[in-house]
């Protein structure tokens, strides 16, 4: 089924360029549809700055994992074959999970699980789900318009899981043309299964090619 197009976005968001040095590039507007859209397509993605004002973002440098790039260890590879992966099955479950109060750093309000729900519902946004023994216990949740994919978080209550669900979506994304797996920021974790860096510039370069496959 090919994504319905929501309304368009009230709002004129930033340039991607205009972001200060942590990234961020404005605060307000809201999380519809065709607002959360338009952003991708622009580069920027939504986070909280601080409790009720939303953010928007740009990283500089922006990670990225590239679609031929994942290191999958034998550990790993071993892991795949202990768990099912299901897609887009339990997507608010995921989100939900992703967004537990008690994991450090979150981020993941109430009312972001609505907003991405909305566009689940739309077929913008995707889960990624691991089980064991018919148990969710990883995955991972993003945003695909046409090659790009933006990895938004995910979660694991068990070895590998969602390791497991990301080897599962580079497999996916390779499969059906993708060209752009953005995952916002590298940390040390990421870098281990292979993310890299790329400049701003590059980076909207490659989500023009991305979003136009």
């Amino acid at each position: 089924m090919r994504p319905i197009e929501p309304p368009p976005s009230a709002w004129r968001l930033p340039d991607p360029d205009d972001a200060d040095r942590y990234g961020l590039c404005a605060v307000g507007a809201d999380l519809r549809p065709g607002t959360l859209l338009a952003a991708y397509r622009s580069g920027l993605f939504p986070m909280p700055v601080r409790k009720r004002v939303l953010g928007w973002w740009s990283p500089d440098p922006r990670g990225i994992l590239p679609l031929d790039g994942l290191k999958v260890s034998r550990s790993l590879r071993k892991s795949c074959a202990r768990y099912e992966v299901r897609f887009d099955t339990r997507f608010r479950d995921v989100m939900q999970r992703c967004g537990d109060p008690r994991r450090p750093h979150g981020w993941i309000t109430p009312a972001f699980v609505d907003a991405y729900d909305a566009l689940h519902r739309l077929g913008w946004v995707h889960s990624v789900e691991t089980y064991r023994d018919g148990e969710l216990v990883g995955g991972l949740y993003g945003v695909r318009i046409n090659g790009f994919f933006a990895g938004e978080s995910m979660f694991s209550q068990a070895t590998d899981a969602s390791k497991v669900a990301l080897v599962a979506l580079v497999d996916w994304l390779n499969d059906t043309g993708a060209e752009l797996l953005d995952v916002q920021w590298k940390t040390d974790h990421l870098a281990s299964l292979g993310v890299v860096e790329v400049p701003r510039a590059a980076y909207l370069a490659l989500l023009r090619s991305a979003v136009a496959a």
